[in-house]
């Protein structure tokens, strides 16, 4: 662990040299696949595996993020000892859309995600011979699992959120934006188009992101949307802001019937999810005695909503939290299997 740690902290000074070797050697071995999800939509998905693992995590991206954004994140568990999965949801990433203009966030039902990403379970994780399965989720990514985890709470044997949006940062009052969604429901002129303040996708400089500290990986992000324009999704329609705040409720209100061992990391500059929202969760576990790890959420001082694409410092400190919770269950029940694994040549 110390070792992978002191290479997650000085990786930005070397960042060129990191991405044009090892990472592309890495991202290069992967394997890119698809189901048919409702609708007939083709849903992809990447695989990273290795026949000496025994262990795997799936990971479940947030709003307009693609797999192709998170070959960092893959690389690093790899090198923990894991197998990878990274699902890209409907309407975003190379995931078909279900509007004409790719460019709107859209899904009809919230529910949609969830179900894609159980067939995706389901097809990789099913009756596999993994020892553990554990779980990774941004943002969206976070709210999707979670409301998986109600169907089928013994899914994974552990599971870590960061950053999860049980809630939405919203310009106005909740009452007033339920109001006006409420009222945009009924025009599908207005119901498909963006929401309030929100428009096609565009590179919004450095200086101006609220994502992230990190300059390095703003930029190599950025780049993937530049360079792929199928990538590229902008704000989400008033329809999808409408069924992630029903879905936000849904998690809060069922909270305590969660029983899931859970991770949850709150980045505490956050202007993208409600962090109280994620208090209110933990409180709610906690109450029914099945507390988050931590009993609280825990938070990545100095952090933005990307943690995972954050300055070294803030995201080693989000992965060694991660890594270190998901090995304790692999100690638990294989104990001579207590120390992570060498560095797996890529």
């Amino acid at each position: 662990m110390k070792q992978l740690t002191q290479r997650w902290l000085h990786r930005e000074k070397e960042f060129s040299a990191f991405i044009n070797g090892p990472l592309l050697h890495f991202w290069r071995r992967r394997q890119e696949k698809s189901f048919q999800g409702k609708d007939a939509l083709k849903i992809r998905y990447v695989s990273f595996t290795s026949p000496n693992h025994r262990r795997a995590v799936l990971i479940a991206p947030g709003r307009i993020e693609s797999y192709i954004k998170y070959p960092e994140v893959a690389y690093d568990l790899f090198q923990c000892g894991y197998d990878v999965f990274i699902i890209d949801h409907r309407g975003q990433g190379l995931s078909d859309r279900m509007l004409e203009d790719s460019h709107p966030g859209h899904v009809e039902n919230f529910s949609d995600y969830v179900d894609d990403l159980e067939t995706l379970c389901e097809r990789e994780l099913a009756g596999s011979h993994y020892l553990q399965k554990f779980a990774l989720a941004h943002s969206m990514g976070g709210a999707i699992l979670t409301l998986l985890l109600r169907r089928q709470p013994e899914l994974f044997d552990a599971v870590a959120l960061v950053a999860p949006m049980f809630g939405i940062v919203l310009p106005m009052p909740e009452w007033m934006a339920e109001r006006i969604l409420n009222w945009t429901e009924t025009r599908t002129g207005l119901r498909e188009g963006f929401a309030l303040g929100t428009g096609r996708w565009h590179a919004a400089p450095f200086a101006v992101n609220t994502l992230t500290h990190s300059r390095v990986r703003y930029q190599r992000n950025l780049r993937f949307y530049a360079d792929l324009p199928a990538l590229q999704v902008g704000g989400p329609t008033a329809h999808w802001v409408r069924e992630s705040i029903n879905a936000g409720r849904e998690i809060l209100r069922d909270a305590a019937q969660l029983t899931t061992p859970m991770l949850i990391l709150q980045a505490e500059e956050d202007l993208v999810v409600e962090n109280q929202a994620q208090n209110d969760f933990c409180a709610a576990r906690r109450q029914a005695g099945f507390p988050c790890e931590g009993e609280t959420p825990q938070i990545i001082p100095g952090a933005r909503h990307e943690i995972l694409f954050e300055k070294d410092e803030m995201r080693a400190r989000a992965l060694n939290f991660i890594v270190s919770y998901f090995d304790r269950f692999r100690s638990a029940e294989h104990p001579a299997m207590t120390q992570l694994p060498p560095d797996i040549p890529v």
